[in-house]
């Protein structure tokens, strides 16, 4: 039996109507997070976490959230010619963190459709997968943490964090009991329950350790909440034959798939460069 996981998934396709107009010509997770795409996160936490490979889910003529990990040799040359050999280092790394590839989904019938199209790429293996649009700071790689999860119950890890009341009705959220201060067993999920009838506040965060048993019941078919092929869905199909946990992570964490998150990413990240914080509040108070 394999003991680590050797292959994510990144669902990297879709219309990213939240961020129209810029996504008319540029694919929702090559946006950046003032200079890096969404899309890169997800890669460098998979590599950072020891994971082999990469299978990118994207929508047809996307094949540019590949590319963007292909060697670039041209840049590399002009770099090079220019002396910048810091910054030629720097894109190297970018295509030599993983071994990356990717698949074309066809229709956008959903994420557990997205992620059963990485099914040939995976195998009969428990696998990874990412969201891109949750951007996740912590020491250790979250889906480390998943990892580690899994290693001592098996079966499906998801990640999870408390969320205020305000925000239950429009997420996923977990049924169960505590194992300990940051994993509970899971008994029951709901994809946006009323908050009224939400079982409580633990919220699925898009980081996932899945069984590959989860790939019969993706594959069904059966569609889900908006009418999608739902991975919630899936994953709750294995309670009961199979251990499935709940990893609440420590880090920080941001939804960036809206337009307020991405400026929230970006300030973010800003904040942890005195240098560069300190040239955006000069250039903010210039306006004032």
């Amino acid at each position: 039996m394999v003991d680590r996981i050797r292959t994510a998934i990144i669902p990297a396709a879709g219309l990213g109507t939240r961020f129209l107009p810029v996504t008319r010509a540029v694919p929702k997770v090559l946006l950046p997070v003032l200079d890096t795409p969404l899309i890169h996160f997800s890669v460098q936490e998979a590599a950072d976490a020891g994971i082999e490979k990469a299978v990118l889910v994207i929508s047809p003529g996307d094949e540019a959230v590949a590319g963007y990990f292909s060697p670039q040799p041209e840049l590399e040359k002009a770099l090079r010619e220019r002396g910048n050999e810091a910054e030629r280092a720097r894109q190297r790394e970018i295509s030599s963190l993983i071994d990356v590839s990717h698949v074309v989904q066809e229709e956008a019938l959903g994420l557990g459709h997205a992620v059963l199209m990485g099914r040939d790429r995976v195998g009969d293996e428990t696998f990874a997968v990412f969201l891109p649009d949750d951007l996740i700071w912590s020491d250790r790689p979250a889906i480390s943490q998943l990892i580690d999860v899994w290693r001592r119950f098996g079966g499906s890890v998801i990640a999870a964090k408390r969320v205020p009341q305000a925000a239950v009705e429009a997420l996923g959220i977990i049924a169960g009991e505590p194992v300990d201060d940051r994993t509970w067993r899971v008994t029951g999920l709901v994809e946006k329950p009323r908050l009224a009838e939400a079982p409580s506040n633990l919220a699925i965060i898009g980081r996932y350790v899945l069984s590959p048993s989860v790939f019969a019941h993706l594959a069904e078919g059966k569609p889900g909440a908006g009418g999608e092929i739902q991975l919630t869905d899936a994953v709750a199909a294995t309670l009961g034959d199979e251990p499935v946990h709940a990893c609440i992570f420590e880090g920080d964490h941001i939804d960036a798939g809206t337009p307020a998150g991405m400026l929230a990413a970006a300030n973010y990240l800003a904040r942890r460069d005195p240098e560069l914080h300190g040239l955006a509040r000069q250039a903010l108070e210039a306006t004032e």
